[in-house]
């Protein structure tokens, strides 16, 4: 059987990953440029396809079957990246055009985690399913959502923006100017937010001393039983329990799947998590829902989820 190879494209404010992807999820390849160094989307795009056509010569390859970008605020409806505040190339950026300007293939753009629910339901745990949901956590939240077997993207291509759900009204102030949203309070800067609030209740702990504390610490910590970062990731596991309750009543899903950083706490954030969620889950959804952690390739999960999406007719 013929092996049939796509690119994935994982854009982020600092760095840009570019994978070369078989069709059963293998990333056989991968170079990275600095986005950073870029404030003109057509120069981007010019040295984005001269990476693709190094790793194609590099691997021997002929052709590729399309490919797959994950960025910021892009808008699928339109195919466009629109005015991501964490990009120095500002405005509406039409990669798709520019790349089809010197590479004859399919390009397809979506934001990261719809690329990661793409991923996880062509190369991951999510094989067979029609609905769930993927959330990802960093320094924001991110969700796709998946309904009948395709991603949801709405009617201005923007749907699936749990992240920016109210969770707490009048709360947190979060970076899209409303207040309470999910992502203050479960993201990497929102777990360390609760920290910060409880340690007026453990002003004696150790960890109050550390300066710069980040959630990988402050996980490595809980799991030695230290009160206050099992205080912080209870807290955690509490505020996401609610809000992954309240998806299922818009989505009925057979599961969620969580990726990224703060999920690396593992049975510490997951254990009050799961224990929030069916505490406040409808008790008309009698079945069971499992929330699970991505099995994607940690160190490839974004570019595998970003090649997946030019297997939109992948059937399964």
């Amino acid at each position: 059987m013929k092996i049939i190879f796509s690119v994935g494209i994982d854009i982020g404010g600092t760095n840009t990953d570019i994978g070369l992807v078989d069709s059963v999820g293998n990333c056989v390849s991968v170079k990275n440029i600095k986005t950073e160094q870029y404030d003109n989307a057509e120069k981007y795009a010019e040295d984005l396809v001269q990476t693709v056509k190094l790793l194609m010569e590099q691997q021997q390859i002929d052709s590729i079957s399309g490919i797959g970008i994950g960025a910021p605020c892009v808008n699928f409806n339109e195919q466009i990246i629109d005015n991501a505040s964490n990009l120095k190339m500002k405005g509406k950026i039409h990669l798709k055009s520019l790349i089809q300007k010197h590479l004859n293939t399919e390009v397809v753009l979506a934001n990261d985690a719809n690329a990661a629910a793409q991923g996880e339901m062509i190369y991951g745990g999510a094989k067979g399913m029609k609905n769930f949901i993927m959330i990802t956590l960093g320094t924001g939240v991110g969700s796709g959502i998946v309904i009948d077997g395709k991603i949801l993207h709405g009617a201005d291509g923007f749907a699936g923006e749990l992240g920016h759900s109210i969770l707490i009204p009048e709360g947190r102030t979060c970076s899209c100017g409303r207040k309470g949203c999910l992502e203050m309070y479960v993201s990497s800067r929102g777990i360390l937010q609760t920290f910060r609030e409880l340690t007026k209740k453990y002003p004696e702990n150790i960890l109050c001393s550390l300066p710069n504390l980040e959630c990988k610490q402050l996980s490595e910590e809980a799991r030695k039983g230290n009160p206050l970062a099992l205080e912080t990731y209870r807290k955690t596991g509490y505020y996401l329990g609610i809000a992954l309750a309240n998806a299922v009543n818009f989505s009925s899903p057979e599961a969620f799947f969580l990726m990224g950083g703060p999920v690396k706490a593992g049975n510490i954030l997951l254990e009050p998590l799961r224990e929030s969620f069916n505490k406040h889950k409808l008790f008309v959804y009698k079945k069971e829902i499992p929330i699970l952690e991505s099995s994607l390739n940690t160190n490839y999960a974004a570019i595998l989820g970003a090649a997946a999406l030019t297997r939109k007719n992948y059937e399964f």
